[in-house]
């Protein structure tokens, strides 16, 4: 376990212990700030806020971007010193220059600066920090790295104006702040990769609806904004060989990478099965629960099966059958909404023998159909026939928009709290 620097020696009128108290009580401060986000650069200013002026009369934070180094943040006693250096601007990178932040940034640890030296047209990177030290007024500067696996992520920069020197204490508490906000730094990094990798995995594994011209789909789907995790939330849509088209919604049980494999492993089951043989909404329904628990570890599913039959001559009509999911809403042009709760059953993965369902109803022209999982109208503590009517009261508003509105407006109203993955899947009858 990686001990606490020591207390410095007690200047003049202050006992020793007080300085210890101080410095842990700093400590304590700045891995309070480092830990209270996954905004890295947000921590990071804090903490330069947190040791001017108990350390430094000035901190000056870098970080490492691609070839060069980007001055994330200035802060000063003053603050119209801070204001006339560059902030946020690209310096050169360290690898051809001369400089202590060079060295630092390159593994040389902690350097402590007292002779400014002069600016060199054929080093950059030091003329900036020669710029930088003579706006601060500096008279000693102590570089510290920010350092995690090996790796230099940038460095922090104390400066003082006065003559009083960065003792030992002092340098080996420096050097303990650079090591945690290496690690504040190397976490949000690694977080937001995962986060990003995890949101185009689930996206990949989202269908292409593209084959599907003489429909006006609109579709789309939103991670849970509080986690870096892939779901089992899924829709799909695709064309049958008498003409006819299947639209599929449904969440498989859990949120993690093993639920969206599983989600693939079930929307491709459900394609084979459904463009087989020709059955109902509620004959696939229920091979596909029998495939599912024969050949598969899917343990439970809810799902919505639709069938849209679009003739030539005549309205199109639906039928569907729905697995314990949340029931598919259909929005009249006129502002009259209905929730379709006929056909329901049990969810997938309980008995593969129950008996289900198909229902059916006439698409009115102009209408639109919204089938969606639970994360939209769901609210921790709130009961779901709020939800749902709040759904009714906005898809009503907006039943007249184009249908690319349509999603985006609702998905705006509605998942304003997003706690839970959203895929919503929209038709809109011609």
């Amino acid at each position: 376990m990686r001990q606490e620097p020591p207390p410095p020696a007690a200047t003049p009128g202050e006992l020793p212990s007080e300085v210890a108290a101080a410095r842990l009580r700093l400590l304590a401060d700045v891995s309070r700030a480092l830990a209270s986000g996954l905004d890295a650069e947000e921590s990071l200013r804090r903490l330069a806020r947190l040791v001017v002026p108990q350390l430094a009369d000035a901190c000056v934070v870098d970080v490492v971007e691609g070839e060069g180094v980007r001055r994330l943040t200035v802060t000063d006693r003053d603050a119209d010193r801070a204001l006339r250096v560059l902030s946020g601007g690209v310096l050169p990178g360290p690898d051809d220059s001369a400089c202590a932040l060079a060295k630092v940034l390159r593994g040389a640890g902690p350097v402590l600066v007292t002779d400014f030296g002069t600016t060199d047209p054929n080093d950059p990177l030091r003329s900036a920090q020669w710029s930088l030290y003579r706006t601060l007024g500096a008279r000693s500067a102590l570089i510290v790295p920010m350092r995690v696996r090996r790796q230099e992520l940038g460095a922090l920069t104390f400066v003082r104006r006065t003559e009083t020197p960065f003792d030992e204490q002092e340098q080996a508490l420096a050097a303990d702040l650079g090591h945690r906000a290496a690690l504040a730094l190397d976490n949000a990094r690694l977080y937001a990769m995962q986060e990003h990798t995890a949101e185009q995995l689930q996206l990949s594994l989202l269908p292409d609806l593209t084959g599907l011209p003489h429909l006006q789909l609109a579709t789309s789907y939103l991670a849970a904004r509080e986690r870096a995790e892939v779901g089992g939330d899924w829709y799909d849509a695709f064309p049958l060989p008498d003409g006819s088209a299947v639209l599929a919604i449904g969440d498989v049980v859990g949120h993690d990478l093993a639920a969206a494999v599983r989600m693939g492993q079930l929307r491709n089951m459900l394609r084979a099965l459904a463009y087989d043989r020709g059955d109902d909404p509620a004959g696939v329904m229920c091979r596909l629960d029998r495939v599912m628990q024969g050949l598969t570890g899917i343990e439970l599913v809810t799902a919505v099966i639709a069938r849209i039959e679009t003739p030539a001559a005549g309205p199109w009509r639906l039928t569907w059958t729905n697995a314990g999911h949340l029931p598919p809403l259909l929005a009249r042009p006129d502002g009259h909404t209905a929730l379709l709760e006929e056909g329901h059953a049990p969810i997938l993965g309980v008995d593969p023998e129950l008996p289900r369902e198909t229902a059916s109803v006439v698409l009115p022209s102009g209408s639109t159909l919204l089938l969606y999982t639970d994360g939209l109208v769901e609210r921790p503590g709130e009961d779901i026939g709020r939800g749902l009517t709040r759904l009714r009261q906005h898809a009503a508003a907006l039943a007249g928009e184009p249908l690319p509105v349509f999603r985006d407006e609702l998905l705006g109203r509605m998942s304003d709290v997003q706690h839970d993955d959203v895929a919503v899947l929209a038709l809109r009858v011609p």
